[in-house]
Order: C-alpha cells, then structure tokens, then sequence
C-alpha cells in the first residue's frame, strides 16, 4: 500500500513507484487538487489503475455539482474499514466503476 497526504504527494509517489498501482482511493475533495484531478493526472501513466472516490458529500450531490460523472465508484463517509474493504474489492472485481479512472 502506498499511502500520501495529498495530491502532488500523490503524484510524485506514483512517479518514483515502479510496480503497478491497481487502485487509487481518494477523496473528491481536497485542498491544493481534487481527487478528480488527482486521477485524470495519474490516469495516462496508470491506464489500468481503478479509482475509488469518497467524500462526506453524497454521490448525488457530487454528480449534480459537476464533481463526479454518474456510474463512478463512490463510498460516501463516514465508513467502517469494512465497508471500504468491500468497496475496494467490488471495484477491483470490476462490480462498480470497474476500468474506469474516468471522474
């Protein structure tokens, strides 16, 4: 697991990180850059990657505003570890948001 505070955190992790990055949990929003932007950066280097967004907004009010597109994988907080373990693994088996790193 590869772990970073915030967005350009992120990007320079992915950067330096060899191996393959399977998902990217993020939240929608953040300061300094959107887990979408966040996403549409990494995705050219990260085709394959599957992205995961959470906010404490719902998924609804994220779509209306513009944020997210309808169909992305979305967990809305708060959640339990378990929760995300299984919302993690539905979209790694490509049950929700499956190919997808597309906000």
């Amino acid at each position: 697991m590869l772990d970073a505070a915030d967005g350009p955190s992120a990007l320079e992790l992915s950067a330096r990180h060899a191996g393959g990055i399977d998902i990217l949990v993020t939240d929608v929003v953040m300061p300094g850059m959107s887990g979408r932007e966040l996403a549409e950066r990494l995705a050219p280097a990260r085709p394959s990657m599957k992205v995961l967004y959470t906010s404490g907004y719902t998924d609804d009010a994220m779509v209306r505003q513009g944020v997210l597109n309808a169909g992305v994988a979305f967990l809305q907080k708060p959640f339990v570890p378990d929760t995300l373990a299984r919302k993690v693994r539905e979209v790694l088996d490509g049950e929700q948001g499956a190919g997808s790193n597309k906000p």
